[in-house]
């Protein structure tokens, strides 16, 4: 990013709650997460600005910051273009490039990362302001991105039929210990056990590759028996819901 670009991308983010727009984003996203397969080398993100005004785009990624900015950030991707007028009515295609990683990324896993996406929204002219009160927002969507490596095990569709759960407590309230025995991120959207026939909620959360992931249960004091029937749902790549079912381990 030259140094004219990372000027201006500090002063679009310095100056966000200064900008004209709805409290809504009018440019749609295709998808709520992006799939990066290593020997893609690149992926493309559509976008549609589904408003009657033009709107600035300016987009980057982050390796977890949600403070981020595009003149801060160090990640392997490049995105063209950065920093475009989006005209109204129109579609763009982002392109994400993977470029370098100062440390080599774990070749037996995914990484995870971050695309943001800031739409600033145009001011609007004395004519609509006048003798009226108003506050102007700048929009960020952020939605995750997965460098997938080339060449991991299993199917990662069918990651999230493979999550096993035993049961745990934090002290206060009795929880679910989720482990993720695959190579993919799983992220869990809903979660229930039931106990004596009743069914307790259990907070949600995304589980890293090889790893667990404690999730608290609502309103209850006692670990669930070995076998308590614990229905879930998780993402799939394509952003859809997966409903399945499990329980308690031993």
């Amino acid at each position: 990013m030259n140094s004219t670009i990372r000027a201006l991308s500090g002063a679009l983010l310095a100056t966000a709650c200064a900008f004209a727009g709805t409290s809504h984003a009018t440019v749609v996203i295709t998808g709520t997460r992006v799939v990066f397969p290593a020997k893609a080398g690149e992926v493309t993100v559509r976008m549609s600005n589904q408003n009657t005004t033009p709107a600035l785009i300016e987009s980057w990624v982050d390796a977890g910051d949600e403070q981020s900015t595009p003149d801060k950030v160090n990640t392997p991707f490049l995105i063209t273009p950065p920093l475009f007028r989006m005209e109204p009515n129109r579609d763009q295609s982002l392109r994400i490039l993977f470029t370098h990683s100062d440390q080599p990324l774990p070749s037996d896993r995914e990484s995870l990362f971050f695309l943001n996406v800031l739409e600033v929204p145009p001011k609007p002219n004395a004519l609509q302001v006048q003798d009226k009160n108003y506050l102007q927002f700048a929009i960020r969507s952020r939605l995750k991105l997965f460098y997938r490596p080339d060449g991991l095990p299993g199917d990662p569709l069918k990651a999230p039929s493979q999550l096993t759960f035993k049961a745990g407590s934090n002290g206060a309230n009795a929880e679910l210990v989720v482990h993720n025995p695959t190579p993919y991120y799983v992220t869990v959207s809903h979660v229930t056990v039931t106990v004596a026939g009743a069914e307790h909620k259990v907070d949600t959360g995304m589980v890293a590759p090889l790893s667990d992931m404690h999730l608290a249960i609502t309103d209850l004091n006692q670990k669930p028996a070995t076998g308590s029937v614990i229905d879930y749902a998780c993402i799939n790549d394509f952003g859809a819901d997966v409903v399945l079912k499990g329980s308690v381990a031993q």
